[in-house]
């Protein structure tokens, strides 16, 4: 992996299972294209979010080194994050969100490496290096946010998925590659529209992790922070949408406060939001994460949680009140009073105490599933994990007795008892027996031809999370993705318009002071007509230069492309005005 990444004392803290997703940044694909999006959208925002984004954006630009003239280096984004606790890794477009928090309860920001293409400079549904650099990157510098981050990803990661969730999650990154790809027709995009559309509808009883999404959205992404009549913008989502940054601040965007009720609100990521909810402060976030924590399997367990975690499908963990873990894929639970007494899972199962697996019960010994008892016995109030060893012997629950367990709600284990092991306070926390059976009712659960039977103790689930206890418990190296984001071959039109654009970025910065710009100018006009975005560069440099034959010459082209394609006439209007209003902020 030391070939995809400059590691530091944080990354060095990451789980291998996330290392997978990691992708080297390569830096040199960037065009001066790229590049040329990269600058205009930072000097746009800079010039109109100085005076409605949250301080601490402004401030975070600063203190993150993030520049204005250059796509950041995730290198050089490293060295000045891990001042501030932080760091930054590139990845493929969208992660699953599991894995997206999970990095967040690590302190490690997770940037799409790629930048939208010029003709999506306003808005894209792929998250980009805009996005994820200049959105999400300068707020982090605001020690409140930077922990309401941290412990949003430590609580969001152990969100329960259902099985669905991840189908969407599929779509979703399938859509957002179609549309930033420049080869993509209409019916494509029409075609996965539908298909994201027709999953949204009938996702069913949303997920745990469907609805701390929301909560995400609404304010990682698309916060505001302040009063609801004069908000300020803080989510990445709009700080690095030059178009919604603006639209979201006027009246046909509904301003909302925020509470636990924004769990409950969907959103369209294809589509401008049309209500947003505002914070009075950052520390109000955190106080409404812990609210819908407390919702959670993770801090509820029970009958509940277990079953969030059996519909999941997926590999999850159920924790009992004497702290044992059970880790697997649950497959059954059987129920009694609206308790959990009986749980099972299929394939691969270990057992941890603490998040760390009990030696000898890994996923080699419990490779076919796992089964156990959970409760009370039947007419004794005392518990077996509240036993004293004198309580334990006068049960019979003794090595080397052949005992008949009876549990509340009718589950029997019958069996001689080899050994049994105990937690650091004393408390016996799993028994194993030879030649036992277990039934419930007429029905058989486990049988002595099936070999050693171990029962874990415990009267109740507190908890249930998304996977496993321990990580190291099972092989997580397994993310393989249905897409990948499209990289086409360049044109050569297309290399000989870079080129362009790179020569009068090496002007700008003074590496090639020989080029004509004219020429560049009429090169443009007579083979690129319909590029923008250049022209307004060169607009700059014959502005800064005072040459006035030169910048007539740009204003009239430009003024032709805005009557050729009036929806690009705003983009070049602000580039002028950002310009002439001389805000122009470098770092």
């Amino acid at each position: 992996m030391s070939k995809l990444f400059e590691s530091n004392e944080i990354l060095q803290k990451l789980p291998k299972h996330l290392k997978q997703f990691i992708k080297p940044q390569n830096y040199e694909d960037y065009s001066a294209i790229d590049q040329a999006v990269w600058r205009y959208v930072m000097r746009k925002n800079v010039d109109f979010l100085s005076t409605v984004a949250h301080h601490s954006y402004s401030e975070g630009l600063k203190q993150t080194g993030i520049s204005i003239d250059s796509i950041p280096n995730m290198y050089g984004m490293n060295r000045i994050l891990k001042d501030i606790g932080w760091a930054a890794v590139a990845v493929d477009g969208f992660i699953p969100p599991n894995a997206f928090m999970e990095f967040q309860a690590y302190n490690v920001l997770v940037i799409a490496s790629d930048i939208r293409q010029l003709e999506h400079i306003e808005y894209t549904p792929a998250p980009d290096i805009i996005h994820e650099g200049a959105g999400h990157a300068p707020i982090i510098a605001n020690p409140e946010y930077a922990e309401y981050l941290r412990r949003f990803g430590e609580i969001g990661c152990k969100a329960i998925s259902s099985a669905k969730d991840y189908e969407l999650y599929e779509a979703v990154r399938h859509l957002s590659i179609i549309k930033e790809a420049p080869n993509s027709t209409d019916s494509e995009i029409t075609s996965a529209e539908a298909k994201v559309e027709a999953l949204q509808k009938n996702m069913g009883k949303p997920s745990e992790m469907a609805l701390i999404r929301n909560l995400h959205w609404w304010t990682v992404e698309y916060g505001l922070i302040g009063t609801l009549d004069k908000p300020k913008i803080y989510g990445a989502g709009l700080l690095s949408s030059i178009g919604e940054s603006a639209w979201c601040m006027t009246d046909e965007v509904e301003k909302l406060p925020y509470n636990i009720n924004a769990t409950y609100k969907d959103f369209d990521i294809t589509k401008p939001q049309p209500q947003l909810y505002v914070t009075p402060d950052f520390a109000h976030l955190s106080l409404i994460l812990e609210e819908y924590a407390n919702t959670m399997a993770l801090r509820k367990g029970g009958l509940s949680g277990v079953n969030k975690l059996i519909a999941s499908k997926a590999l999850g963990s159920i924790e009992l009140s004497t702290g044992l873990q059970i880790s697997g894929i649950f497959d059954s639970v059987i129920e009694y009073e609206g308790k959990a007494i009986y749980i099972q899972t299929k394939s691969k199962t270990a057992l941890a105490y603490r998040e760390k697996e009990l030696v000898g019960h890994g996923t080699n010994t419990h490779a076919d599933g796992f089964g156990s008892p959970v409760g009370k016995l039947k007419g004794i109030n005392l518990a077996i994990e509240d036993m004293s060893p004198r309580d334990l012997a006068a049960y019979n629950i003794y090595e080397e007795r052949v005992v008949n367990l009876e549990f509340e709600g009718g589950i029997k284990v019958s069996g001689e008892i080899i050994t049994g092991k105990r937690n650091l306070q004393g408390k016996i926390i799993l028994i194993s027996f030879r030649n036992c059976t277990v039934t419930h009712n007429n029905t058989i659960l486990f049988e002595p031809e099936w070999g050693i039977y171990d029962m874990v103790v415990g009267k109740e689930v507190v908890s249930a999370f998304s996977g496993p206890a321990d990580l190291n418990s099972f092989d997580l190296i397994t993310h393989k993705t249905s897409s990948n984001t499209i990289h086409v071959k360049k044109s050569k039109e297309r290399l000989i318009l870079e080129n362009l654009y790179q020569q009068v970025r090496d002007y700008r910065e003074g590496i090639n002071k020989t080029i004509s710009r004219t020429k560049v100018l009429e090169q443009l006009i007579d083979e690129y007509p319909n590029d923008w975005l250049l022209p307004v560069e060169l607009y700059e440099l014959a502005y800064i230069g005072n040459e006035t034959v030169l910048r007539g010459k740009i204003l009239n082209h430009l003024e032709a492309i805005k009557q050729i394609n009036p929806k690009l006439g705003h983009l070049i209007d602000d580039g002028l005005r950002i310009l002439k209003n001389n805000k122009i902020n470098n770092h």
